[in-house]
Parts: C-alpha cells; structure tokens; sequence
C-alpha cells in the first residue's frame, strides 16, 4: 500500500511543477535556515562541556560597592582558592589563573620576536582540574617551578617543533627567561581558554602568595567532589567577608567591622559561577574570554522554529490554494471506494515525499551557505557528517515536520463530498477560510515582528556609532608592544610625531576602548575611613594623551613636563566630582591621598577636571577615573590627518623597523577597537537582517498561494462582476483589499509585541535610543508594501480574465 502511495504521490507532485517547486523551496528555505541555526546553539550550549567533571566545577565571582564604584567582577582574591579548599571539605580542587594579555615570545639568542596573542599564570593543578593531557612533559611538574612554562602545539611549532620543545629557553617581553617544560594541544574553539597559547608558572608570579584580600584579579576555580552540593558553600562563603577580608583591612580601616563596612553603603559578595555557564550566563567584568549572551540563543531560536513553522504554515496555503483542481480527484476516489483514511494516508505521504526532497534541497543549501553563516556569526561550524545522532535527529524532524505541514491539507481535502465535487459546486463549499486567513495572520505578524526587531538593533547601532564618547576614535591609529622599542619608545614617538600626516601621538596602555584597566582607592586629604574612599579607574598617561584623543577640559589645565610638581598630580573625570561632592572649580586644589597604610601616603594634587568620556560599553554608566602622569609604553595612539593612511603607516613601520630591530609590528585602527565591543549586537544586527528576509520571503510564498486559491475560488464571481460592468481596477481592489484586512491585523498583533520585546533588549544599555513612532510605521508600511506586491500579480490575473471562460459552464 505505501509503495502505491509513494508511486501516485510522485505523479501528482510531476503534474503541478510550479507548486510542487513552491511547496519545496518555501520548505527547504526554512530546514535550511533552522538547521544553521541549530548548529549555532548546539555550539553556544557546548562551551567547556569538554573538560573533565565540568559539572562540578565553579568560578568565584566578587560582587563589590566601594568608595562610591560598584563592580561585579569575575575574578577574585588571591588566597581565595587557596583558603576555600582548606576551609571547606567539599572542595577537592582548586585552580588560578593571573591573565597577563598578549606577550612577545623568542627563543634565547634569536633576534626577532613573536606575538602570542594571550598568556596567563596558572597554579600547577592546571591539567589535573581540568583533564588536560601534555603532548610532551610531565602534568605532575610542568608548572611546579619558577620561570616554567608550558606551550599550545601550534605556539611550541612556531618556535621549536613539538618533539624539541622540552627544555628549551624563551624570552618574554624581552625581559624574563622561561624554560619550556610541556606542550599541550590547541584548547578547544568552545572553551573559555580557547585563545591562550602560553600558560606560566604561578609559582613565578611575586604575588601569587600574598594574602591579599583586597585585590580582585585571579580567576579562582574549584572543583567539587562527587554529589556535593554547591548551595551548600553559599552561606559560608559569605561568612569569608568577616573571617577574612575584614581582618585583612584593618591595618587600613582600624576598627571596621561588617556593620560599619555596610553601614557606610559597602558591600562585598561572593557568587559562584557554574563552569558551562560562563560563555552564556556571565556578563562580568574583566571576563576571561569574550562571553555570549543566553538572550541571543533565545532570540535565535525563536527565529528559527519561526522559520521552521513558517514554512510549513507556507507549505499548508499552498497545499489547500491546489485543492480545488485536485476536488474531483477525491470525488472520483471516493465514488470508487476510497475511504477517509485512505486518502489522508495518500495526502501524508505526498507531504512526507515533499519534505525528504525539500531535507536534500536543505542540506544542499546548508553546505553552500555554511561558509557564509560562519563569516555572519564569527564562528568555525561544520556539519556533523559522521555523528549518526545529528542523522537521526535531523530524519525524525524531516517526519514530524512532513505530518505536521501535511496534517491540515490532508483532513481538509479528504472531506470534501463526492456529489458536490462532481457535479461543479465544491468551489465555493470546500470552506477552511478562517483556518487559512489566521495561519496568513500569522506569517505576517512574525514577519513584522522582526522587521521591527532588525530596525531596533541597527537603530541602537547607529546611535553608539555616532554618539559623543568624550574623545576622538576617527583617524586614530594604534601601535601595539610599543614596549618592545625599549629606551628608543620616546624617541619613535617624537619621530612619528614629526610626520607630515601625523596631527599628535600619546604613549599610554589605557586607552577608552579595549586595553588594560587599573582600579584602587583614594581619600580626600585629612581622611582615612571607608565613608571616605574614593574608588577610581587609575590611568596612566602622558602629556599628549588629551590634545591627540580631542578629549576637553572643563575646569584647570592638562599635564605640563616643564611642571616638575606634574609627577604628583592627577587630571579626574567630572563622575569624580559626583563621589567627591565638589564642582570643577573646587576640586582644583584637592589633594588625594594613596597608599593609606604608609606613614607618609603619596598625595596627588587635582590640576584638571576632564570631561566624561565612555571608556567602557555604553551598557554601563561612567564612574570615576584619573589620570596620572607616568610612563606607561604599552600601546600608542597616532592621530592621522586625512588623507591616504596606507603610505602613513608604512612610513610609521619604516620608522618601527628602524629603532626596535627585529621586534614585530603590528597596529588597529581605534575605530575598529571600538567597534569590537558591539560585535554580538552587529553580528546579531546581520543575522535578523538575513532571517528577516527569509521570513519574509516564505510568508509571501504563502501569501502568494492563499491568493491564487482566493482567485481560483472567486472565479465566476469575479466573471459576473465583469459582465456587470466593473473594470479591472475596480476587482483588483476588491480581491486586494481582502488580504490587506488580514496583514492589517497582524500588523496590529505585531506592533505591541515587538515594541514591548525590543524594550526589554535595550534595557542592557546605559545608553539607548528610544523606539520611535517611525521604526513602527515602517515596519507596518513595509509589511503593507509587500503584500500588495505579492497579491496583485494574482488579482490583475484574476481581473483580466476573459468572463466568457469563466462563465461558460454556467
């Protein structure tokens, strides 16, 4: 019997090739749009699932509000680790990392250098905690000494080969030699060690060991031991403020207790963070690895189960718009003995056959897209060929999609009665209107949905595009390792300076977009208590940094090298003022104090207030900061008259190859470095746009398929009308009109709905637009637009048609 089915199904789909070729494309668009799609969240939901016992292990996070700055910080303090396994019998390991960023690699002896594009400190537990195997080297004490280190694969081939690597010597930054005791594979893609290649021994860092409680900057991870609960260590680890950390800074805060420290609006918390979730759940700062956002998982995929039911809803219209020619057909059938469920299982099987070739189109148009998708998403995905799973999975959807779309044509058709098929009366009783108008509704109202989604994000886009940051980031750009140059850093600088396109430059690591970040507390001169701390960004800066960013003073003036006294000043920011109380005018003056716990703290005095200005995401609000005049040879920023830029910077590089011999060269435009920081909105911003599209695209299949079936039905109706006098015009408008009323109401469903949901994905940022009438408006007109030129080739077919035909049965 299911050979019989398959052999009329393939006929019936060769006798209709221009629907047949609809009811597939329409499908095969949506398989191929969900199952990209799915790849993409298989990927995000895999993130350090790899590592051995991922599911008992946490990352220590520090919540903190201090001297009027609140930061939720991914790391925490150095013993914090270390303290925890031995506090609490449920720990069974622990493990640190210190991030040190990029770093200048070369083998003892050689001349030129190469850039390793992150490094870290790492406690020697590194491999067990994890399940990390060494290609080479012993796991036990690769890192249990001093000035050791152990290499990625395709780092230790860039230097000595893998076989040699062991016991080698290499430079860092040009100062400190390390000997190579292990080579690891490359870390996985979905990991959040995925871009370190370097990983040094803690046992080398000086302050690995202090028991400092006060800085937050390791990464502290622990590992439970099986069926331990973590909610177990939330309580006490919060009693580790008092038994620890308090203690800790009375030699600051003499006499401070946890009520004091909470009384003066203070607060520090500890959180643990479980390991699988940090790439989608983190939004810390100073994360060890770029994170994702759970919210873009969810927003994809709705978007492609909307794709998905899309095309089905799609595949429904077209199937039900056929109906009509195939009326009699069923008549024919049941007259000859065909039940009901014969003919539903004749129906399910031509959808069934529709959806395996539309799953070959898929995977046809997956490959050839694939590529493309990875550039769009920033991703390395590939299609699991070998994984029987993805197959299985991939074949159930194909049937379950194939009885889902098939369902309604097939109920709808195989009810359909003989005598009024027969005889020429089913054209205006096959019925199934509301059903087919609410499954157009809602295609439309997605649709919408994410025409006003797409305008939202580039609107929010556009606006940190050219909102005023405080400073220049156009025409800048930046020389990384400027460190490199050595005692010749000033003088590169001043030649650049000298440079016909070159407007300025500044030496500075701290920059308003990515690069490094320093925070401590000062006090107002006269004051020692917490109610008094100022917590502050600590930049440091030269005398040039603010006339080449164009950043503006609004009380005072700018660092002067003549000013012997400049060495002990500081230029702070006007959110400065806000924690200090004070105007512009009266902060100039005051005198900051640092280093508390010294008999003689050094002061520092205020000589300038600059204007705010965003040097973090405009997620967050700006917070205190001040720049300090000290020699800080990270990175320098080039400021570039207009003008052709290639030829400027191969003069900058000439002038590079000359004083720092032999170390590499390599720069970013401030622009870009800025950008890099919206990267998974502008990313985001491109795949609705490409969803958009294909949404939109099936939504008019449909459509197109619910208007041939409306002029189909109408066909007489529409003769008598001619015959009555009404022009082409006329019967346009009234069979366009229709489907208006429809679009129009899911217009109205939509606008709501994506207003209230783009609120709420705006609300990640400080600084935001505000949706405006307009973005509505378009999103309406150009549902509106669409439509009309979906449904009028139909229309004006139906309305020129010769009534003579149409009528000539009657």
């Amino acid at each position: 019997m299911f050979k019989n089915n398959l052999k009329i199904a393939w006929r019936s789909l060769k006798k209709q090739p221009f629907f047949t070729f609809l009811n597939t494309f329409g499908l095969a668009i949506g398989m191929a749009g969900g199952l990209l799609i799915s790849l993409y969240i298989y990927d995000e939901l895999s993130f350090d699932k790899m590592f051995a016992d991922a599911d008992r292990i946490y990352r220590i996070d520090t919540d903190i509000k201090f001297g009027g700055n609140e930061m939720k910080s991914s790391e925490s303090a150095a013993p914090m680790a270390e303290t925890m396994k031995r506090d609490f019998p449920q720990i069974a390991t622990t493990v640190r990392f210190r991030d040190r960023g990029s770093m200048l690699l070369r083998k003892t002896g050689a001349e030129a250098n190469t850039k390793e594009p992150q490094a870290t400190f790492a406690d020697s537990t590194f491999f067990e905690f994890f399940g990390i195997k060494l290609l080479v080297g012993d796991p036990k004490t690769a890192l249990t000494k001093p000035n050791t280190l152990v290499l990625t694969k395709t780092a230790a081939e860039k230097h000595f080969g893998i076989k040699n690597a062991l016991g080698q010597s290499l430079l860092l930054n040009n100062t400190d030699t390390y000997t190579v005791t292990g080579v690891i594979d490359d870390l996985p893609k979905n990991s959040l060690l995925r871009d370190h290649s370097v990983f040094m021994a803690m046992a080398g860092y000086a302050n690995s060991r202090e028991n400092d409680w006060g800085s937050n900057n390791y990464y502290s991870f622990i590992k439970l031991i099986p069926n331990s609960k973590i909610e177990a260590l939330q309580e006490p680890l919060q009693g580790m403020l008092e038994k620890y950390m308090l203690p800790w800074a009375q030699k600051y805060f003499p006499g401070i207790t946890k009520e004091s420290f909470e009384a003066s609006g203070n607060y520090l918390r500890y959180h643990t963070m479980p390991l699988t979730d940090i790439h989608l759940y983190s939004i810390k700062d100073s994360e060890l690895s770029a994170n994702s956002s759970i919210q873009n998982v969810y927003i994809l995929s709705f978007i492609g189960l909307f794709l998905i039911v899309l095309a089905s809803v799609n595949f429904m219209n077209l199937s039900t718009a056929q109906s009509l020619k195939r009326a009699k057909e069923v008549g024919v059938r049941k007259t000859l003995g065909s039940n009901k469920t014969d003919l539903i299982r004749q129906f399910l099987t031509e959808s069934g056959l529709i959806s395996f070739i539309s799953l070959m189109v898929a995977i046809v148009l997956a490959i050839v897209l694939l590529p493309y998708f990875n550039n769009l998403s920033g991703k390395n995905l590939s299609i699991p060929y070998a994984n029987p799973i993805f197959w299985l999975i991939l074949f159930s959807a194909t049937i379950i999609l194939g009885l889902f779309s098939g369902s309604y044509p097939a109920f709808f058709m195989s009810r359909f009665m003989p005598v009024t098929v027969l005889k020429g009366g089913g054209q205006s009783k096959v019925g199934g209107g509301n059903i087919r108008n609410s499954l157009v509704v809602f295609q439309f109202a997605i649709s919408v949905f994410l025409i006003i989604s797409t305008l939202v994000v580039f609107q929010q886009l556009k606006y940190i595009q050219g909102k005023d940051l405080g400073f220049t980031k156009d025409q800048v750009v930046l020389i990384e390792d400027t460190y490199a140059a050595g005692s010749q850093v000033q003088a590169f600088k001043e030649e650049v300076g000298r440079l016909g396109q070159v407007k300025g430059a500044t030496l500075s690591s701290f920059l308003p977009t990515p690069s490094s970040r320093s925070n401590s507390s000062f006090f107002k001169e006269g004051f020692k208590d917490q109610e008094n701390a100022i917590q502050m960004q600590t930049w440091d800066v030269d005398n040039d940094y603010l006339s080449t960013l164009d950043m503006k003073l609004v009380a005072g003036r700018n660092f002067d090298t003549q000013f012997v006294s400049d060495s002990a000043a500081v230029i702070i920011n006007e959110a400065t003022l806000k924690v200090l109380g004070v105007g512009p005018q009266e902060a100039l003056g005051l005198r900051l104090s640092q280093d508390i716990e010294l008999e003689q703290p050094q002061f520092y005095t205020v000589i300038g207030v600059v204007k705010n200005f965003h040097y973090e995401s405009l997620r967050e609000n700006i917070a205190a900061l001040g720049l300090f005049l000290r020699n800080s040879t990270g990175l320098m920023a080039v400021k570039l008259k207009a003008g052709d830029f290639s030829n400027t910077i191969a003069s900058i590089e000439g002038i590079w190859n000359k004083m720092a011999p032999g170390q590499p060269f390599s720069y970013r435009f401030m622009d870009e470095s800025f950008n890099t920081t919206y990267e998974a909105e502008q990313r985001l911003g491109k795949i609705f746009v490409v969803f958009t599209v294909l949404s939109i695209l099936i939504a008019c299949l449909g459509l197109f398929g619910l208007a041939t079936f409306n002029a189909q039905k109408r066909t007489k109706e529409i003769g008598i009308r001619k015959v009555l006098g009404a022009s082409v015009g006329q019967i346009s408008y009234q069979l366009t009109t229709d489907f208006l009323k429809m679009v129009g109401i899911a217009i109205l469903i939509s606008l709501p709905i994506g207003w209230f949901v783009m609120n709420k994905w705006l609300e990640d940022f400080s600084y935001r637009i505000e949706i405006s009438w307009w973005v509505l408006a378009i999103a309406a007109l150009l549902a509106v637009g669409i439509a009309i030129l979906t449904v009028s080739y139909q229309s004006i077919k139906a309305a020129i048609m010769n009534p003579v035909k149409s009528l000539r049965t009657e």
